[in-house]
């Protein structure tokens, strides 16, 4: 019952969108209700990745004047591989997560994952994701960790900084040493490349040293935080690697017990959530994209450079994950046909 009610909740937030004009939130009628206070973990510091959540809760603050309260703690709630335990438990009544972070427990989302998927950019990334959230396995899978997915991150795709002969066409990754990480890592390797896993905070290091040659990050605004520009001398701006799925959970039975009105605020704040992520990523390439100019190399592939990597780094990994997930009961080639299907790309027959 408890996962027929997921699935039905999923749906409705995913396809319950309503429009946002520019007022201002606190301009807007007031929203009278009972006093509710939700705890919502995340991970890091306040940052263009948690606008999204930054925004619902100062929205739902002053809408309801100051009666719905959303505390996010910044890994004060539990760390982040714990967050999906503790959301299933009761003990939160939403967090941030990232499948990646334990595929073995979401192993039909982790389609989000695989890399070269061809998700053109931050609006169809959003598109395509709360489109997933409404299949029938997804939302399903989600209801046995208690779990609705709400928001998605609208992560950006990763791209390279690296150092050495630039890469211009797909046979110059061979042997090429790179940081990358999970799916986009195995489509590394799929091109020759020798990948690795290096702590995010050690990678400035480790290019300035030639201990790897180039490192994938979400563009550009991780780039930039890392300071990868100050020791790369190129960059790969439309390679499109991929991005890892970290939507925003809510804990059904807490769903379930708002009063209405509080479901249709949190409907409403959907889309503007996501507009926020978009506009942080988006203000942040305007700063950094000048920056790269001065310092990198920048080299932009062809449509058919782009469709060579997706063969020959992409499909062998989503093969490999269909027959994976075959292999556990989930119909992954249904699954994939229907996210590349939302990404507006024709389905694998």
């Amino acid at each position: 019952m408890r996962r027929c009610r997921g699935m039905a909740i999923a749906l409705a937030m995913a396809t319950g969108v309503v429009a946002w004009s520019s007022v201002a939130f606190a301009q807007a009628k007031i929203v009278d209700g009972p006093e509710v206070r939700w705890k919502l973990a995340a991970w890091g510091k306040p940052r263009a990745g948690t606008a999204n959540v930054e925004t619902l809760r100062k929205f739902l603050d002053e809408r309801t004047g100051g009666k719905f309260k959303i505390q996010i703690g910044y890994e004060s709630f539990g760390q982040p591989k714990e967050l999906l335990d503790l959301l299933k438990v009761g003990s939160l009544e939403m967090t941030n997560i990232c499948a990646s972070y334990h595929p073995e427990k979401l192993p039909a989302f982790s389609a989000l994952d695989l890399p070269f998927l061809p998700i053109a950019d931050l609006d169809a990334q959003e598109k395509v994701h709360l489109a997933f959230y409404k299949h029938p396995v997804i939302a399903k899978e989600f209801a046995g960790w208690n779990a609705i997915p709400y928001l998605t991150a609208i992560l950006p795709t990763n791209e390279f900084v690296g150092r050495g002969k630039p890469p211009k066409k797909i046979e110059d990754f061979k042997g090429m040493r790179v940081r990358a990480l999970a799916g986009i890592g195995a489509a590394m390797t799929k091109l020759g490349a020798v990948p690795t896993s290096v702590d995010a905070t050690e990678v400035y290091t480790s290019l300035e040293r030639g201990t790897v040659d180039a490192a994938a990050f979400p563009t550009t605004y991780a780039h930039q935080s890392y300071r990868t520009y100050e020791v790369g001398k190129w960059y790969t701006e439309n390679m499109n690697l991929g991005n890892v799925a970290c939507p925003t959970l809510i804990h059904t039975e807490r769903w379930a017990a708002l009063p209405q009105q509080y479901k249709d605020l949190m409907i409403e704040a959907q889309p503007i959530a996501h507009n926020a992520a978009k506009a942080a990523y988006r203000a942040a390439d305007d700063k950094n994209i000048p920056l790269f100019k001065k310092k990198l190399e920048f080299i932009k592939f062809t449509p058919d450079e782009i469709a060579a990597f997706r063969k020959a780094g992409g499909e062998p990994v989503w093969n490999e994950w269909i027959k994976e997930r075959d292999a556990q009961g989930i119909p992954a080639k249904e699954l994939l046909n229907y996210l590349l299907t939302q990404a507006g790309s024709a389905p694998r027959s």
